[in-house]
């Protein structure tokens, strides 16, 4: 089956719009958005919203205007992923996103996304040496 990339994306981004729009509206998400979230993003959206309502989602934010997020996983480990991008360093985003093809993002991606858009992101500020040895850690 081929998958038009650019269609998906915007498929996604419309629905993270939507969850945005119910937050605001209704301040939760309606069975209606939660049943779309379930049919689009399938197994990891439960941990992700387990992850959003543990408020393990993170913006480390430097004085140079870098940033990055970080999410501690269910098992306290955290997951350092880059503004604008889908990638993880766990072991869920190299076996089914990438390996498989079975999963559009990891949970850790998802509640980077649905925190954001819930408005339940926490921000940090860090130097730009301590993003910078963050950022290496991801590299090794």
């Amino acid at each position: 089956m081929i998958i038009d990339r650019n269609m998906m994306n915007e498929t996604i981004e419309q629905l993270l719009n939507e969850v945005s729009r119910n937050h605001r509206e209704h301040g939760r998400l309606t069975d209606e958005v939660l049943s779309a979230l379930r049919f689009v993003f399938q197994a990891p959206l439960l941990s992700a919203l387990d992850l959003v309502d543990k408020e393990a989602v993170t913006t480390l934010e430097s004085p140079s205007g870098r940033k990055v997020y970080q999410v501690v996983g269910t098992s306290g480990t955290p997951y350092t992923c880059y503004e604008n991008s889908n990638f993880c360093c766990c072991p869920a985003y190299k076996f089914s996103v990438l390996k498989k093809n079975d999963h559009i993002m990891c949970k850790h991606v998802l509640a980077i996304e649905l925190s954001n858009r819930l408005e339940k992101t926490k921000r940090e500020q860090v130097n730009n040496q301590e993003l910078c040895n963050i950022i290496q850690q991801i590299m090794n």
